[in-house]
């Protein structure tokens, strides 16, 4: 596996913009927690809850109503958020920034603002190792063939606009979108050939679907910079998203199977707004629960 991705990123350039991967975890996978999931909490007690539960990593959410939204996130407060990241030895690895590929002109104008935007914060936070930026990617599963070709226009655009950024974008399949499977993550990047787009892996969205785990990392963990982890259960039509240990995922086995295939790096919860949304939703407790269910697969994988 170690041999295959090198090949893959000296083939599409990846070796002359090293500094757009997120280094990998020593020792193999670390866990984090989206602050996507803690939007009622200040930005420093988010961190600082983040990193006495034991989490290594934190994710921040760019989208608007957000503390980290960079047009409210100011310079001092970013300067003070960098210094505590460091503080409490915590890395960000990645900023969820959600923007679409389908959407109309005037849009497309502002997601290529926000990439740069997300680019500039990632360097203020942390100039050696800044964050990628991740997304999902909009359109609805059925409008696939109509949408394809203007959607990888759209992305060879974000594609432009990171590299001059010096940034990743890893984009993610969801199962309400346009890219709702591996199969078509792929189809995209085919087309786009970009070192400075890459992947991110959320499973919950393929186990909906009924695709294989195993066939999923296999096809898609090779590109894969950066990943969500949530439960869920339904189906593609009629779902609920949950956390993890909630649902039907194994993570004794989704563990295994992510040293299995050799990847090296955060594998952060993702807590959906189907949850946070609802009232009586505790952020504290859903990221200390999520902990100790995650923790206690890891260690047994070892």
């Amino acid at each position: 596996m170690q041999s295959r991705r090198h090949f893959l990123h000296t083939a599409l350039g990846f070796a002359t913009l090293p500094h757009l991967a997120w280094a990998a975890a020593p020792g193999g996978v670390s866990l984090g927690f989206s602050l996507y999931g803690m939007k009622t909490l200040s930005l420093s007690e988010a961190l600082k809850t983040c990193a006495e539960i034991g989490y290594a990593n934190v994710e921040f959410a760019l989208n608007a109503g957000f503390p980290t939204e960079p047009k409210v996130f100011t310079t001092a407060a970013r300067t003070e958020a960098a210094q505590q990241l460091r503080a409490l030895k915590l890395d960000l690895p990645c900023l969820m920034v959600n923007l679409s590929l389908t959407a109309d002109d005037k849009a497309h104008v502002q997601a290529l603002q926000s990439i740069t935007d997300a680019a500039q914060l990632a360097r203020e936070m942390n100039a050696d190792r800044p964050a990628i930026i991740e997304t999902v990617l909009g359109g609805k599963p059925a409008t696939w063939e109509q949408q394809k070709s203007g959607m990888a226009e759209r992305l060879q655009s974000w594609a432009e606009t990171a590299e001059k950024a010096q940034t990743t974008i890893a984009i993610k399949a969801h199962v309400g979108s346009a890219v709702n499977s591996p199969e078509r993550l792929l189809w995209l990047l085919e087309q786009v050939k970009s070192p400075a787009i890459q992947v991110a892996y959320d499973y919950s969205h393929f186990e909906l679907q009924g695709i294989d785990m195993e066939e999923s990392m296999k096809l898609l963990l090779s590109r894969t910079k950066f990943i969500h982890v949530k439960d869920s259960v339904g189906e593609p039509g009629k779902f609920q998203f949950l956390l993890p240990g909630e649902g039907r995922t194994d993570y004794v086995k989704y563990f295994t199977a992510l040293k299995k295939h050799g990847y090296h790096g955060p594998v952060v919860v993702e807590v959906s707004g189907q949850i946070f949304n609802k009232p009586g939703y505790e952020p504290i407790a859903a990221a200390k629960q999520c902990y100790t269910v995650l923790s206690g697969a890891l260690a047994k994988v070892g």
